[in-house]
């Protein structure tokens, strides 16, 4: 599995990385995993989980995490974490 994640700004992105997990998790496991190496890569507290980016997530394999997702205040619009390659 490949997730890219990404930092906006005024529909501009400010940074980017991929991610890539090809172990033998569960598929929630490999997005939890990731995030977590997002954050710790981009310095963010971890984001929660509302109703509306489950949703999202599931109909699209794509996330935003805006401001009310984040505790700590960002400096950024949006996170976007995005599933690029499933394994199967």
């Amino acid at each position: 599995m490949r997730i890219w994640a990404r930092e906006f700004k005024s529909n501009h992105m400010l940074k980017d990385m991929v991610v890539e997990d090809f172990s033998d998790e569960t598929r929630t496991h490999k997005i939890f995993n990731a995030l977590d190496e997002i954050c710790h890569q981009f310095d963010l507290s971890k984001p929660i989980w509302l109703e509306s980016c489950i949703a999202d997530f599931k109909r699209t394999a794509k996330v935003r995490f805006y401001q009310d997702s984040f505790i700590d205040p960002i400096e950024f619009d949006y996170l976007e974490v995005q599933v690029i390659e499933e394994d199967y």
